[in-house]
């Protein structure tokens, strides 16, 4: 709108409108002849009375809204001619017909504008279910209903320092022999009894699994048993596992392996765990920890022991006969099943024949499968389960819930879905830093804390000498106005992981011209922080080799010209690119070939062992014996080291 048409409908001359905005401290470029629609409204709401709207209740109306819905559904909701609410959207610069949707944000930012108060709606087909989904589901259960669960137990620690040896003395079954550096290549988990109590236990496959999980929301385990090497001590890994404990609260039992080794020393890995701040019972803390040898099965009987003992202390229920919710730990296409998925139940108890939703996947449950390999009709808190019977793959973390019809379950998938595809479209890289300064600033906003950790200590690994990383301001929340607030005076870039801006904060985003990328992924968002600290990087100048030569004979000299005969002795000499010249071992000079031969016919590289004749232009005096050097240099980005791109992944443990 330009500033002529704001003044008349102000009933004000451009002077008065400017001085008045000024008053009203609305910052606007005394040369501006123009404004977005957004300064406008904000200029009007200054000013003046709203412009005219169609009536509404002295109390704004509350509305629930769906994360899709379609512009003509919209109206009918809000109760208003089709007209205003388009007017409305074009206004916040969004182009939608009647028979288009539009997502929850915008509608939401509409809604309100249009003096109506919003929410998001959730029901069996939206809601979508996460890290505390069991916490939400139990709240909802009859205390009278919830029983003792056995505990989900994950096996952790550092490569070789023996957690398959672990499991597989505990299953008294060779499921891997021996990990010999390598990684399990699958995530399973297994049920097993100690007094008459089951216990189940997960195996990770070098923490990916568990990467995955948390990357979609999903927490399973209830205790983590670090394996710690007695002989190895407390390495990398060892640590990122303590993290991951620390930021989801899981309590840690310390199994130090391999004490039948002649090097163990028990007392330095309590003093490198002190060091972490893990400390043992025996060291004044609450952290139990069991010498044990998975060769030789010392101390595991008491390992199982302190399993159940932790499971008691933390009072782990569910209600058998409540609502039924599962994670997803592994899944896969199968030859003979189609897609089957490994299912870990935390509430409820899925039974065969069950109509379920998992993700993006629904279907009715065609077969259980125990640990075992036997098919089972049912399965309780806490089982692992094996099931086919659903429409496609779903992915590790996920959830699977079950739903009264197919229809339901198909319309649930449909969402994820739809809501998936979305944010694959939607999803562009908005962070940049500045070159000159060669600076990043964020401001990030996570769902909890224990996010905002993970994220903070995978930033730290894409730490280095040239590019500088400003966390400018964190927390847990929505993103507000301050922060939009805050990052347009830091030139900082707003991250909000699994949160989202309130309607003023994207209105004033908009406004004032602040970048906000929202993630649901971590290693997206480190992966994206990532590329835009290499990009700030300076290129660096890389100098590849063809190949050596020696000068045998020098035919002919001018002034920065000369003409000499060699012998290729490594590699090749090529005519394009550069020549480096070497005198007794030392790089003298560099030169550029102008004429290639051989046996008297231009070339334009000769191999090993054949003789030349080369027109070179030097500033070098060469002389017979010197040896050239064929070489191309071109510059290339800078990159980070691989584990800078795999920390987001990392921090999943976390």
């Amino acid at each position: 709108m330009d500033i002529g048409s704001l003044s008349k409908q102000l009933n004000l001359n451009e002077k008065e409108l400017r001085q008045k905005v000024a008053e009203a401290g609305i910052s606007l470029s005394p040369r501006a002849r123009k404004v977005d629609n957004y300064l406008a409204r904000q200029i009007m709401d200054a000013l003046k009375a709203k412009p005219q709207q169609p009536a509404t209740p002295k109390e704004a109306i509350k509305i629930p809204l769906p994360p899709f819905i379609k512009v003509k559904d919209y109206t009918e909701l809000l109760k208003l001619p089709i007209a205003t609410v388009i007017k409305t959207l074009l206004q916040n610069g969004v182009m939608a017909n009647i028979n288009e949707e539009i997502d929850y944000d915008t509608a939401a930012i509409v809604a309100q504008e249009l003096g109506f108060e919003v929410g998001e709606k959730q029901n069996a087909e939206t809601l979508e279910l996460g890290a505390n989904s069991l916490n939400e589901i139990l709240k909802r259960e009859d205390p009278k209903n919830l029983k003792p669960r056995p505990p989900i137990v994950a096996v952790m620690g550092h490569v070789d320092h023996g957690k398959t040896s672990l499991l597989d003395y505990i299953r008294k079954t060779n499921v891997v022999s021996g990990e010999a550096g390598a990684i399990t290549q699958h995530i399973g988990a297994y049920q097993v009894k100690k007094n008459g109590k089951p216990i189940t236990f997960m195996d990770t496959p070098g923490h990916e699994a568990f990467s995955e999980m948390r990357a979609r929301g999903a927490n399973v385990t209830d205790i983590i048993v670090l394996v710690v090497a007695a002989d190895d001590g407390v390495k990398p890994q060892t640590i990122e596992v303590i993290n991951r404990a620390r930021f989801t609260n899981t309590p840690i039992i310390v199994a130090i392996n391999k004490i039948d080794k002649e090097n163990a020393n028990l007392l330095r890995v309590k003093q490198e765990l002190a060091e972490n701040d893990v400390l043992t019972e025996d060291w004044g803390g609450k952290t139990i920890a069991v010498p044990i040898s998975a060769k030789t099965g010392q101390g595991i009987d008491d390992l199982l022991e302190m399993i159940l003992l932790a499971a008691e202390i933390e009072n782990l229920r569910a209600n058998p006969s409540g609502t039924t919710l599962g994670t997803v730990i592994e899944a896969h296409l199968s030859k003979g099943k189609g897609p089957i998925a490994t299912v870990l139940i935390q509430n409820g108890t899925l039974k065969v024949g069950d109509i379920v939703a998992i993700g993006a996947a629904y279907g009715r449950v065609r077969t259980l499968e125990d640990d075992r390999g036997k098919k089972i009709k049912d399965a309780l808190p806490s089982s692992p389960v094996l099931i086919s019977g659903i429409s496609e793959v779903p992915q590790v973390g996920d959830i699977l819930r079950e739903m009264p019809n197919l229809e339901e379950a198909k319309n649930s998938a449909f969402q994820i879905q739809r809501k998936e595809r979305t944010r694959r479209i939607t999803r562009s890289q908005h962070i940049k830093g500045d070159t000159e300064s060669k600076t990043l600033n964020l401001i990030i906003k996570t769902d909890v804390l224990g996010s905002l950790e993970a994220i903070k200590q995978s930033l730290e690994k894409l730490k280095n000498d040239e590019v500088k990383i400003n966390v400018i301001s964190e927390g847990a929340g929505e993103i507000t106005e301050n922060d939009i607030n805050l990052a347009a005076t830091s030139h900082s870039i707003i991250i909000g992981f699994n949160t989202k801006p309130n309607a003023k904060a994207i209105n004033l985003a908009k406004q004032q011209g602040v970048t906000i990328d929202l993630y649901d992924i971590i290693y997206e968002l480190i992966e994206d922080v990532t590329t835009a600290v290499v990009k700030m990087l300076s290129p660096e100048l890389v100098r590849t080799s063809f190949g050596k030569a020696k000068i045998l004979k020098i035919f002919m000299t001018e002034k920065g010209r000369m003409i000499i005969g060699g012998r290729v002795s490594d590699g090749m000499i090529k005519k394009a690119g550069k020549i480096g010249i070497s005198r007794a071992g030392q790089e003298i000079g560099t030169g550029e070939i102008l004429e290639l031969q051989q046996s008297k016919i231009e070339v334009k590289e000769v191999g090993q062992g054949d003789e030349f004749g080369m027109k070179i232009k030097t500033a070098v005096k060469l002389e017979e014996k010197d040896v050239l050097e064929s070489y191309e240099e071109k510059l290339k980005a800078k990159n980070l080291s691989d584990k800078s791109f795999d920390a987001g992944k990392t921090a999943q443990n976390q």
